[in-house]
């Protein structure tokens, strides 16, 4: 992988969708869904990483080691979890192409929050990023999976 030309592409993203929306205004080029999540899946290979599993792996995104980590990318307020992982990495994206790092850690913690209520028809339990900050004050430095790039 060319370290120096990941970022790059992600903000050549974000910057096609801002000249897009320039262009056809009231129109919304917003990434979302399966792209949102490789995103999320490369932005954790690239700087903590995590060897991914295969697209569409049950369970957990990747691992790094010798735990299994679940990655979650969002541009909303919020993520959907469908159950327990054993590590769990979660970003926001931001339209520049960056992203904040909003819950590092055991993922039995945010488990807790859901795990408790009626299941929702669709399977996804959603936690608000509000939560998962208040949550990620509770998580100690060695219970994070590091940072491999700055």
């Amino acid at each position: 992988m060319d370290t120096r030309r990941f970022p790059e592409l992600i903000q050549s993203i974000y910057r096609a969708v801002d000249e897009l929306e320039s262009m056809f205004p009231g129109r919304h080029f917003t990434p979302d869904g399966h792209m949102i999540g490789s995103i999320g899946e490369a932005i954790a290979k690239h700087y903590y990483g995590v060897n991914l599993h295969s697209a569409s792996h049950e369970g957990h995104d990747g691992s790094v080691n010798g735990c299994q980590v679940q990655i979650k990318a969002t541009q909303r307020k919020s993520i959907a979890i469908t159950s327990e992982p054993d590590q769990l990495l979660v970003f926001r994206l931001n339209l520049d192409g960056s992203f904040v790092e909003e819950y590092n850690g055991p993922g039995e913690i945010v488990w807790s929050l859901v795990s408790m209520k009626p299941r929702p028809k669709n399977g996804q339990y959603q936690v608000r990023l509000t939560n998962l900050r208040k949550l990620m004050k509770l998580v100690d430095s060695d219970q994070r999976i590091p940072r491999v790039v700055a």
